[in-house]
């Protein structure tokens, strides 16, 4: 038997390939799906099925992408109207090899969802693994709102009938297999395990101690973030995405070029650090360093406009654009040809971002009224505390809240460590707000220096 997790790092997406004898199956692949026909190259297996455990909100599925380069065919739930692939129900059985795949519909975190037994029969007709989607994830239930606020309560009692009639009666030793893990905006707090099982989360997930009850009604109080980029990323995973070019690396592009397309309108990606970024960048730039792609492009960047990239040293950039590939940004223009080294070499114009320590900050507190605005979420905001007087607003929703922030007062932006921070300053920035300063080492720094904090 072939086993296999891939791990599409920044958004904790797992996706799995299972395969006996010849043949292969996937299940919710990623866009960037070389990976899949790498592993059944080397393995002498040809993909034949490809299952998608719902309809994703978070990233691009590679289900047609991996059907154009194998021929595989698609399955998903039937309570949802895809534009492609073919719908599978309760009980549907597919046998590969020695495996057999069962699919248990299991909706809640979407109507379609469901979850994929698997029994390998040459051993036991016992079942071996669940993969379950964002049913199950190990140590935490998936998000159950996005269907509004009026199907809340019926969402969560699906999904923890589905988990409590479904999958926790597979047995105590079945290997659960979530298509999410820590990190993942499609829970709350995943616990950072690779795998669970049954019997764990039996008697560890803190959601399944509490009862039906009380779960839908913890749940109907519950506001998750949701980024705008998933509306595109439902759009996209219903209709089915673009095929991507053979190519993924958009490509070198002079300074003349980015000059020209900054006249024509266009969208410029720091992923340098926030010390550097403050030091000096291309007017206009939205400041995300490279690892926060994954969770901050979504909330600032359209699909039509095109991406200039700015980094320093133009190095590793292939994790950066698969980022942007699995979040379904095609619209890249290119990466800056010889990195902000060459822009400033060339004398083109820059701009600063003051930064400052906690120290400094705290003098400023101790003789000055800054505006102070702190955007951490506010599991974080609750969790650690606070500065006393700072305003508070998630910085996915700056854009949203950004009128009451007063334009005619010194700013200073304090998050978690300074990369969100140097994000909302090129925000405020580009709404010409001209004295922001950003907190380098934010809340971390902050109590590090044993300042006060309040909750």
């Amino acid at each position: 038997m072939l086993f296999e997790r891939i791990v599409a790092e920044g958004l904790a997406h797992n996706s799995y390939m299972v395969g006996s004898g010849s043949r292969a199956a996937v299940i919710d692949p990623r866009r960037d799906c070389e990976v899949y026909t790498g592993i059944a190259r080397r393995n002498n297996m040809t993909i034949t099925h490809i299952f998608e455990t719902h309809r994703n909100e978070d990233y691009v599925i590679g289900s047609l992408e991996l059907k154009a380069r194998t021929g595989a065919e698609i399955f998903h739930g039937a309570h949802t109207a895809f534009a492609y692939g073919s719908p599978v129900k309760e009980g549907d059985l597919f046998t590969i090899g020695t495996l057999e795949l069962e699919i248990r519909e299991t909706p809640g975190h979407t109507e379609e969802s469901i979850s994929i037994i698997l029994r390998d029969r040459e051993v036991s007709g016992n079942p071996f693994m669940v993969f379950c989607g964002d049913t199950l994830f190990a140590g935490d239930i998936a998000r159950t709102d996005f269907y509004g606020i009026d199907r809340k309560a019926e969402m969560a009692g699906k999904i923890f009938d589905s988990i409590t009639e479904k999958i926790l009666p597979l047995g105590d030793g079945v290997i659960v297999s979530p298509a999410h893990g820590a990190g993942s905006v499609c829970g709350g707090d995943i616990a950072d395990h690779p795998f669970s099982t049954v019997g764990y989360e039996k008697q560890t997930n803190p959601f399944l101690q509490k009862g039906r009850d009380v779960f839908v009604a913890s749940r109907k109080d519950e506001s998750p973030y949701v980024p705008p980029y998933f509306r595109k990323m439902e759009q996209y995973n219903l209709e089915g995405a673009p095929l991507l070019p053979r190519e993924i690396f958009p490509g070198y592009i002079s300074i003349n070029e980015v000059n020209k397309i900054r006249k024509e309108g266009c969208q410029i990606v720091d992923i340098r650090a926030p010390t550097s970024f403050g030091a000096g960048h291309i007017p206009e730039s939205i400041s995300i360093w490279r690892e926060g792609l994954p969770s901050f492009a979504g909330w600032f960047l359209d699909y039509e406009t095109p991406i200039v990239i700015v980094d320093d040293f133009n190095q590793n950039l292939d994790p950066v654009f698969r980022h942007f590939i699995r979040l379904g940004y095609d619209n890249l223009a290119g990466v800056l040809l010889g990195g902000f080294p060459a822009w400033t070499k060339n004398a083109q114009e820059i701009a600063t971002i003051p930064t400052c320590s906690v120290q400094e900050l705290k003098s400023r507190l101790d003789t000055e009224s800054p505006f102070l605005l702190d955007v951490r979420d506010i599991k974080n905001w609750r969790a650690v505390g606070h500065i006393r007087g700072a305003l508070h607003i998630y910085i996915g929703e700056l854009p949203r809240y950004i009128s009451g922030i007063p334009e005619d007062e010194p700013v200073v932006i304090c998050c978690d460590a300074g990369y969100k921070g140097s994000l909302g300053a090129s925000l405020l920035a580009r709404h010409h707000y001209h004295n922001v300063t950003n907190v380098l080492g934010g809340m971390t720094a902050w109590k590090q220096a044993g300042y006060l904090v309040e909750r």
